[in-house]
């Protein structure tokens, strides 16, 4: 079974070389210039350059249809070999719902509220963004399950760092 991971940006490095990530994705703001880990092929770092919104802000990068679609395009691509890595800043709301979005478009038939109830053991923290969720869902055809299913685990902890966690596909 594949496996994907999430962290935010400062345990990056410790991750991919603890887990041998074989493909990553950073969402970060557009101005936010990471460098890619050696170890990660540059056709396996997909960049999703966005500002942890979920409403237009003047000087900020609203996440859009595009991103996400960009986005599910990677993740076909993702051969599943080895485990993928999602991050954000902080690790609490772009990167969990990346890696909730994942889970929903690569197993087609796993539950949403129980993947939901799953993140939210797995990561007090996690907040996923109900913005890129929303796209998603309608991307995927998923009738506002997956917004439902994110909307029902609330708010996480607030934190600095969110909590790692990994789910299974």
């Amino acid at each position: 079974m594949a496996r994907i991971h999430v962290c935010s940006l400062t345990k990056v490095e410790a991750t991919v070389e603890e887990i041998g990530a074989g493909a990553l994705v950073t969402l970060l703001k557009h101005d936010y210039r990471m460098p890619r880990p050696t170890s990660i092929r540059e056709d396996r770092h997909h960049r999703v350059a966005i500002s942890d919104i979920t409403e237009a802000q003047e000087g900020y990068v609203l996440p859009g249809e595009h991103h996400v679609a960009a986005y599910l395009e990677f993740l076909r691509g993702w051969d599943r070999a080895d485990p993928m890595l999602i991050h954000c800043y902080a690790g609490v709301s772009r990167s969990t719902a990346a890696a909730f979005i994942a889970v929903c478009a690569l197993d087609p038939e796993r539950d949403e509220m129980a993947l939901a109830q799953e993140i939210r053991t797995l990561s007090p923290t996690a907040t996923p963004n109900l913005l890129l969720v929303k796209h998603a869902d309608t991307l995927l055809g998923r009738e506002e399950r997956m917004v439902r299913a994110i909307q029902s685990i609330g708010r996480g902890a607030d934190c600095f760092e969110g909590v790692p966690f990994s789910l299974e596909i």
